[in-house]
């Protein structure tokens, strides 16, 4: 495994991009938000623009997504469709699989619920 872009920390959130075997894999941690979506926007684009065949967005530790983060996720659906990339979406809180639920985007993302440390593999 080999570090893409350590993402700078703050109190909200941070993003560890990884790239490996043509796969990018995004690792967020803490709440995605209109204040920090733009840092998982820049992640995500980072990650396409290396034409990987799956790009994985591992949400297992965020506490809070918003409005923002959905619309994130969504573009990112888009953009792995038109370049004929696997987007992988994992779940690890409630909170987070019920914004992703009641929004419709958990069927459309064809989110993954793993458990607690499931998704760090």
């Amino acid at each position: 495994m080999t570090t893409v872009s350590p993402s700078p920390t703050d109190d909200l959130l941070t993003v560890e991009a990884l790239a490996v075997d043509g796969s990018a894999r995004l690792v967020l941690t803490g709440e995605v938000d209109c204040s920090t979506a733009p840092r998982l926007r820049r992640a995500l684009e980072e990650a396409f623009a290396g034409q990987p065949r799956e790009v994985v967005v591992d949400l297992e530790a965020v506490t809070f997504l918003d409005s923002a983060g959905l619309s994130t996720l969504a573009i990112a659906h888009r953009t792995a469709a038109g370049q004929g990339a696997r987007l992988r979406v994992l779940v690890g809180t409630r909170a987070v699989a019920r914004a992703l639920q009641v929004t419709g985007l958990w069927d459309l993302l064809a989110v993954e619920q793993v458990e607690s440390g499931a998704g760090a593999a």
